[in-house]
C-alpha cells in the first residue's frame, strides 16, 4: 500500500510539473539594468514582429498613485509581418489580438526582469478557433526571439487557470444599410466609440488600421470594408492588478476590435473580457477583481451605447 501511495504521488509531482498555464513566463539576469524595453522591441522587430506600442507605465503609476514597486512596468504590443493577414482574413475575431500583448516588468528589489505573453493554446481557447496552426507560428516567432536575444532566460508558465463561465471575447453588433457609404459607417462609428472613452475614465494610446496589413497597402483585396483595433488602457486597473499580479500586463492594454465584412450587414465590435484576466492570470486579489469588473461594465456600457 506504501509503494502505491508513493507511485500516485509521484505520478501527481509529474503531471503538475508537465502543466501548463495560459501564459509563457520569462525571466532573465538584470542586476544591472541593461536590458530595457527598447532592446526587447529591437528585438522583435528584427524577428519579424512590428511593435505598434511601448508604453512605460512607471511615470503613469507614480502620477497618479504617487509610488509603485517597480522600476520597469512596460506594456508593449505587437503583430506578426508574416502571419498576422493569413490570420486575421480567416478569422475575424483574431483582432483581439492583432496586435498581441507583451508585459515587461521589474520589480525595485529584485534582479531579474520579467516578460509575460499568452500561449497559442490560451489565444485559441480565447477566441475560439480550434485549428492553433497559424497562432503557433507566431507564438514560434515570440519565443524565437526571445530565445535568440536572451539564451540565459528562464523559461515557465503560469499556473493552472481558474474556471470560468463567461464569455471569453465580449462582442456587439451594429446594423447597417448595405447602401450607406462604409467610408461614413466607420467615420461614425468610431467618432461615437472614442466619444465614450473618457467619461469612463479609458485612454486610447494606440490606434491600428488593421485593413493597411490586410490589403498590403492597397495592393490586395481585403475581405473586409473596414477592420480596425484600438488599444484601451484604464489606469486603475493596470495599477491595482500589477500589485499582485504583474503577469496579467500581457492582457493590457485591451485590444478593441472593430470590423465591417464584406457582404455583411453588420458592424461587430469587441473585445478580450475582463474574465481572462481572471482566469488566465489568477487574479484573486479583492480591489484588483473590484477594478476589473467595474471596467467591464462600464466597456460594455459603451459598447452597447454605440450600437443601438
Amino acid at each position: 500500500m506504501k509503494k502505491i501511495v508513493l507511485l500516485i504521488t509521484a505520478l501527481l509531482f509529474a503531471v503538475s510539473l508537465q502543466a501548463k498555464g495560459d501564459l509563457h513566463l520569462f525571466s532573465v539576469d538584470n542586476k544591472a539594468g541593461k536590458i530595457t524595453p527598447y532592446m526587447i522591441e529591437e528585438a522583435l522587430d528584427k524577428g519579424g514582429l512590428h511593435v505598434e506600442l511601448n508604453s512605460n507605465m512607471i511615470g503613469p503609476f507614480t502620477k497618479q498613485f504617487k509610488k509603485t514597486k517597480y522600476k520597469v512596468f512596460t506594456l508593449m504590443t505587437f503583430w506578426s509581418k508574416k502571419y498576422t493577414k493569413e490570420l486575421v482574413d480567416k478569422y475575424p475575431k483574431a483582432g483581439a489580438f492583432t496586435p498581441m500583448g507583451m508585459g515587461i516588468y521589474q520589480a525595485k528589489d529584485e534582479n531579474s526582469l520579467h516578460f509575460s505573453v499568452l500561449t497559442a493554446e490560451a489565444q485559441g481557447k480565447i477566441l475560439g478557433i480550434k485549428d492553433l496552426s497559424l497562432l503557433k507560428k507566431i507564438e514560434a516567432q515570440v519565443l524565437a526571439v526571445i530565445k535568440k536575444n536572451f539564451p540565459n532566460a528562464k523559461h515557465t508558465y503560469s499556473a493552472d487557470s481558474l474556471k470560468t463561465s463567461h464569455n471569453l471575447v465580449t462582442t456587439y453588433e451594429m446594423e447597417v444599410d448595405p447602401d450607406d457609404d462604409m467610408d461614413d459607417v466607420q467615420d461614425e462609428f468610431t467618432m461615437n466609440l472614442e466619444s465614450g472613452f473618457k467619461p469612463f475614465g479609458f485612454v486610447v494610446p494606440e490606434y491600428m488600421d488593421v485593413n493597411e496589413v490586410l490589403t498590403k497597402d492597397d495592393t490586395v483585396e481585403s475581405p473586409y470594408d473596414f477592420y480596425l483595433t484600438y488599444s484601451i488602457c484604464k489606469l486603475p486597473v493596470i495599477y491595482t492588478v500589477s500589485k499582485s499580479r504583474p503577469e496579467a500586463s500581457a492582457f493590457a492594454p485591451c485590444t478593441t476590435m472593430i470590423y465591417k465584412k464584406k457582404g455583411e450587414n453588420k458592424v461587430v465590435v469587441g473585445f478580450p473580457a475582463v474574465y481572462n484576466w481572471l482566469s488566465s492570470a489568477k487574479v484573486e486579489d479583492k480591489a484588483a477583481k473590484v477594478e476589473l469588473l467595474k471596467a467591464q461594465k462600464d466597456f460594455q456600457s459603451i459598447l452597447k451605447d454605440v450600437t443601438e
